[in-house]
């Protein structure tokens, strides 16, 4: 029987042994979400379930949209994580190939030389000899019957998906750091315009009561307080100062690359923010497309599978070394007829005693599942937290928000007050400079509320995944 006669014979059987083969992966079951099943929020003012949201329709403003759009192309843990699902990928398809045969073409030649006098028997004189092979062969595939190479193949595939939810997971972050970066540095531009009007205001009131001092109406007392306010406000402006060029540099890093020089011209916070409502009794069952909740569960599959490998190593392995070729002492007769030659070594490894290895590697695979069920769970468990806690930030937020500019607006009223009385000599000047503090923490709480109800909305989108549906 010539070789492609063998081949013919052995194809047949090689794929109905493929096709009887089985796996024993235990079956998968998403474990039951270990929370409610929904959300109940005041903060949830939608009535139609919405779709997902991409990050250009959450993040309107021009600016912001611009910065995270900077920050996709440059920023450079985004691109150590797209280059860990290129890793993964091909990590995969190394895997994936184990399901097929390698067949490999190799040519060689022998050539020996040998003295007369290596025999003692006879002797015919010094001989040279010369071989020449081509071949044409597998070698040791192993034939997957129990399913084997199919598991690790299925947990290099979940660890592939797994590695590619963590790199979207971290877009997701990205883009909201961006943003709360951005808000940040409004805040701070704001309070920095805050703490310089104070200041001039102060030093104004300072000049006048230096002046009613020089006079010998006002004590030093009164002089040395004017002068107190002055520097408070001047110790803000350089902190604030301080802070807005630590919010640009955080910026730079985010976004991966210079920033435009007019783009953070006009940060400040009294924008028309816009950011789409929540819908009303958002399903818990959502959390299970944010990516780091995919991440945990194609992790979960993974060592799902990986009990199946550990089960088919107690079952007989066969694997397949063939090939056929011709072989001849002349490489110009190497490929006429009569040189051809084959071989077919099948090879079955059937585990006997190994000391408890394979028990105890199967041990260690549902063992490794039932951690893996656990984070999934404890992953569950802290996104639903998250939501919670923003949908309450969020109801809170506005709340306060309005009661911190009832606050700045009484504040106002009672400095207004107080400057006037002890212009007219009715108070002491310790009781403006209570009145002008309190004014100037009112307004700083005011911008710090206001940056916390943006920030609530920005931190939505994240521990949604990017949007609802």
């Amino acid at each position: 029987m010539n070789n492609p006669q063998i081949l013919r014979c052995m194809i047949p059987w090689l794929l109905a042994t493929m096709a009887a083969g089985c796996t024993l992966q235990p079956d998968y079951h998403r474990p039951a979400l270990p929370v409610a099943a929904s959300w109940h929020s005041p903060a949830a003012t939608g009535t139609v379930a919405a779709g997902d949201i991409g990050w250009k329709r959450f993040f309107t403003d021009p600016v912001m949209n611009r910065l995270i759009g900077l920050s996709l192309d440059n920023n450079r843990d985004l691109r150590v994580a797209a280059l860990n699902v290129e890793t993964a990928r091909a990590q995969f398809g190394i895997q994936r190939a184990a399901l097929l045969p390698t067949v490999d073409l190799s040519a060689s030649q022998t050539s020996q030389h040998l003295p007369g006098n290596l025999y003692s028997t006879q002797s015919t004189g010094p001989a040279t000899y010369h071989q020449y092979d081509a071949s044409l062969g597998v070698t040791s595939w192993e034939l997957d019957i129990f399913g084997r190479v199919r598991s690790l193949r299925d947990q290099a595939l979940e660890s592939y998906l797994a590695t590619e939810a963590t790199q979207r997971a971290t877009q997701i972050s990205l883009v909201s750091e961006v943003a709360s970066g951005y808000l940040t540095l409004c805040a701070d531009n704001d309070l920095l315009a805050l703490a310089r009007q104070t200041a001039d205001s102060q030093r104004q009131s300072y000049s006048l009561t230096k002046r009613s001092y020089d006079a010998g109406v006002s004590s030093i007392q009164d002089l040395a307080q004017a002068e107190t306010t002055v520097r408070v406000a001047e110790a803000d402006i350089a902190k604030y100062t301080r802070q807005v060029r630590q919010d640009v540099n955080a910026l730079a890093l985010l976004v991966g690359t210079q920033l435009p020089a007019d783009l953070l011209a006009d940060a400040r916070l009294d924008k028309g923010w816009r950011f789409p409502a929540v819908p009303a009794g958002l399903p818990s069952d959502l959390l299970t497309r944010r990516p780091d909740i995919l991440a945990a569960e194609h992790s979960l599959k993974a060592a799902n599978a990986n009990i199946g490998a550990a089960k088919a190593a107690f079952f007989p392995s066969i694997s397949l070394t063939a090939s056929g070729g011709s072989s001849s002492s002349s490489l110009g007769h190497l490929l006429e007829g009569g040189t051809g030659a084959w071989s077919f070594v099948p090879t079955l490894t059937l585990p006997i005693f190994d000391g408890g290895v394979n028990q105890a590697n199967l041990d260690i695979a549902k063992t490794s599942e039932k951690i893996e069920v656990a984070d999934y769970e404890k992953a569950i468990q802290q996104a639903f937290k998250e939501v919670s806690d923003a949908l309450d930030g969020q109801s809170t937020y506005q709340d306060e928000l309005a009661a911190r500019a009832l606050d700045t607006a009484a504040n106002q009223q009672n400095y207004t007050a107080s400057d006037l009385r002890y212009r007219q000599g009715v108070d002491n000047y310790l009781t403006v400079l209570v009145a002008q503090r309190s004014l100037y923490e009112a307004q700083q709480s005011q911008i710090t509320t206001q940056l916390g109800l943006l920030n609530q909305q920005i931190t939505l989108y994240k521990v949604l995944g990017g949007g609802w549906k």
